[in-house]
């Protein structure tokens, strides 16, 4: 095989199997340093003429935008991918336009695929967001929309309210094998694909690791990301039986440990391409991916990968986590500041002293005199809420489980406005329109509230206010700090 084979993603968006990522233009351009434009761009023709003329980026990887630019108006045709990243915050009809607006700009062209991601659930706004998107996609202003990142909770409740959603972008690999689960059964159910980068963990799943202690320094951002799933998934011990396996299962082919690695995640039914880092003008590998495509894994290899994983930790949480919470698998390590210095989705007042309260905005609040949450002293208590989107909308019309994801979110962000978090949580209480329901809403709540895991009542009831399929409200005892 002389060029990548290619993949249907959704009608009207085929790509290469193996997706091109700039995310190392940002590393290379660093700390003040400049990388040739030019010549970067000259460089992503060879990739294109060599049939890997899919390439990834976004709005913060340095100035991959503008190199696809000089690339394209040096007669280049390749498809491009590209990422909104916004501060949460209001997303109106303006600020979403402006925001997708300076891609295209940067890019000279709309993108094949415009992909989403936002930093925290608890800002309701991303549904705003996505809505407005999905509204330039049907005026032709967007081709094609993704998400980056999404948990299996929250692709839930976007694919619920209609959004087009064509693919999700996330980890995926030997060792982070979480896409494998959840994520893949429901992309599989709903015609979204997956789109897998850390497939060689930043270099790490290579041969060159293999046998070698573990590294008392890392320079480049990819690897200080990755090393720190390793330590998750169970240290350098665990990683180097993982390197092993992969290491036999590679020489029975004839191939190196990476194309097994890769062959691995490709290999998974919701994946639609894999993502792999280029550092343009300094090093290129597309001879040897090609041999991605050379074999096959069959029952004796996954038998052999299988038994390493046994001896690994699954890394913790969904899909995205590591952006949300803790740990922070990331290349910066610990988001915690840069998290809490984002905007809260609620404010609060206090209305009489020590006493204060939140308001979502909803007009039943001073139409029936309610607050969304109060706090006196340590405690919080939070209202009966519903999936009641800011302008009034019904969250995910008809799924249990999607409100139940919304509502908690909604829970947490009035948590937050005063000084708490799900994990001051002690009481919760469910009330279901149909107990059938139960299974979904629990799950939800297990995943919401693993660490706090609160007393809890789930009842079924005869009739919510409205079409409403769950309502929940929420008691906290916080720090007196």
């Amino acid at each position: 095989m002389t060029k990548p084979p290619r993949i249907l993603l959704a009608p009207g968006l085929e790509a290469s199997r193996i997706v091109t990522g700039l995310w190392q233009v940002a590393d290379q351009e660093r700390e003040g340093r400049v990388l040739d434009h030019a010549a970067a761009a000259a460089a992503m023709a060879e990739y294109a003429d060599a049939g890997f003329d899919s390439f990834d980026m976004a709005d913060h990887y340095g100035g991959a935008e503008q190199i696809f630019s000089r690339f394209r108006h040096a007669d280049g045709q390749a498809q491009v991918f590209t990422k909104w990243v916004p501060t949460p915050g209001p997303m109106t009809r303006e600020v979403v336009r402006e925001g997708v607006g300076r891609s295209i700009a940067r890019l000279g062209c709309i993108p094949d695929l415009m992909q989403f991601h936002w930093w925290s659930f608890h800002h309701p706004a991303w549904l705003d967001a996505l809505r407005e998107m999905a509204a330039m996609r049907a005026e032709g202003a967007l081709h094609h929309i993704g998400v980056t990142n999404f948990d299996t909770d929250h692709l839930r409740v976007a694919v619920k309210q209609g959004i087009p959603v064509a693919t999700n972008q996330l980890s995926f690999s030997l060792l982070d094998r979480r896409a494998a689960g959840d994520m893949s059964t429901f992309c599989l159910a709903h015609g979204v694909k997956l789109l897998a980068y850390g497939t060689l963990g930043g270099g790490f799943l290579s041969e060159r690791w293999l046998g070698r202690d573990a590294p008392a320094e890392i320079a480049d951002w990819s690897k200080m990301k990755y090393r720190r799933f390793i330590a998750a998934m169970g240290g350098w011990d665990a990683f180097q039986r993982v390197l092993r396996a992969a290491s036999e299962v590679a020489r029975r082919h004839g191939v190196s440990l990476s194309n097994v690695a890769t062959r691995w995640v490709l290999d998974q039914p919701a994946v639609g391409a894999v993502i792999l880092g280029a550092r343009l003008t300094e090093a290129e590998h597309r001879a040897d991916n090609l041999r991605l495509f050379s074999f096959a894994l069959d029952a004796e290899d996954h038998d052999r990968l299988g038994h390493a994983f046994a001896a690994t930790r699954p890394i913790p949480g969904d899909c995205g986590d590591e952006y949300r919470r803790p740990p922070f698998l990331t290349a910066s390590g610990d988001l915690s500041h840069h998290l809490d210095a984002l905007p809260k989705a609620y404010t609060a007042t206090e209305f009489r002293p020590g006493r204060l309260r939140v308001d979502s905005g909803s007009t039943w609040e001073t139409l029936c005199g309610y607050s969304r949450a109060v706090r006196v002293g340590t405690r919080i208590l939070v209202s009966g809420t519903t999936a009641t989107h800011t302008d009034g909308s019904v969250v995910s019309p008809g799924d249990a489980a999607g409100q139940a994801v919304y509502i908690l979110d909604k829970i947490a962000a009035a948590m937050e406005a005063l000084g708490g978090t799900l994990d001051d949580v002690v009481q919760t209480r469910i009330w279901l329109r149909d107990a059938n329901d139960w299974e979904g809403v629990g799950r939800v709540h297990g995943r919401a509230f693993a660490a706090a895991r609160p007393a809890n009542t789930l009842v079924e009831v005869a009739r919510l206010v409205g079409p409403y399929l769950v309502e929940i409200e929420a008691e906290a005892v916080v720090d007196a700090a």
